[in-house]
C-alpha cells in the first residue's frame, strides 16, 4: 500500500521543489543605493591612490572645489592634483566615518592618515611628518558621474602637524599670534585717528 502524507507535508515539499527551480529574483536597488555604490567606489578608488580611477568616475566637465586648495575643472586637473597628492604621500589611507546618500547627492564625512614623506606637494617639502586630517565632501552627481563636489578640510591642522605653523597653544603660537594682534590695533588705531 502507498505510504500516505498528511496534507501540510506534501504542501511543503512542492513549495520547495517549485522554489528550486525557480530562477533568482533581481534585487532592486533605488536611486539612493546606486549613488551611495557610486560614492563608496569613488572612493575606494581614492583609497587605492589611483588618480585615472577616480577620473573615471567623474565627468568631462566636473568641477571639485577644494576650499582651502582651489577650484579643479575637469578630469585632468583632478588627475594631476590627486597624482601630486599621492606622490607627496604614498602611504595615504581614506576612511569614510558617515555617509549620507540622496537620490542626486552624496555628504561623506571622511579621515585621511598619511605621511608627507614623497615628493614636494603645493610647494611644501616632505617633512617625513604623519598627519591626520578630518574631512567633509558634498558630491553631485547626474547620470552616474560625479558632476561636482565641494570638499572642506582645516588646512590650519595641517600646516601645524607638519610643523609649518607652531603648535595650537605653545609659546610660539601665542607669540604668533599677540603679534597679529598688536597689529590688528595699531592699524585700527590708525584708521581711527585718519578718520577723525
Amino acid at each position: 500500500m502507498a505510504e500516505t502524507k498528511p496534507a501540510e507535508q506534501a504542501t511543503d515539499q512542492a513549495t520547495a521543489e517549485v522554489r528550486s527551480d525557480e530562477q533568482p529574483q533581481r534585487k532592486r536597488i533605488t536611486r539612493r543605493q546606486a549613488v551611495e555604490q557610486k560614492v563608496r567606489s569613488y572612493l575606494d578608488a581614492m583609497n587605492n591612490r589611483d588618480p585615472g580611477a577616480m577620473a573615471a568616475y567623474w565627468r568631462d566637465d566636473g568641477v571639485e572645489d577644494i576650499v582651502a586648495v582651489g577650484i579643479l575643472r575637469g578630469r585632468d586637473e583632478l588627475r594631476a592634483y590627486f597624482g601630486s597628492l599621492f606622490a607627496a604621500m604614498p602611504d595615504a589611507r581614506t576612511t569614510i566615518t558617515r555617509l549620507v546618500a540622496g537620490e542626486h547627492s552624496c555628504a561623506v564625512e571622511w579621515r585621511l592618515e598619511a605621511t608627507l614623506s614623497g615628493t614636494p606637494f603645493m610647494g611644501i617639502e616632505p617633512t617625513g611628518k604623519h598627519i591626520e586630517i578630518r574631512g567633509f565632501d558634498l558630491i553631485e552627481l547626474e547620470d552616474g558621474q560625479i558632476v561636482s563636489n565641494t570638499a572642506y578640510f582645516d588646512a590650519m591642522s595641517i600646516a601645524r602637524q607638519i610643523g609649518m605653523l607652531p603648535a595650537d597653544g605653545s609659546g610660539a603660537d601665542r607669540a604668533m599670534k599677540g603679534a597679529f594682534n598688536a597689529r590688528t590695533k595699531l592699524r585700527r588705531a590708525l584708521a581711527e585717528r585718519r578718520g577723525a
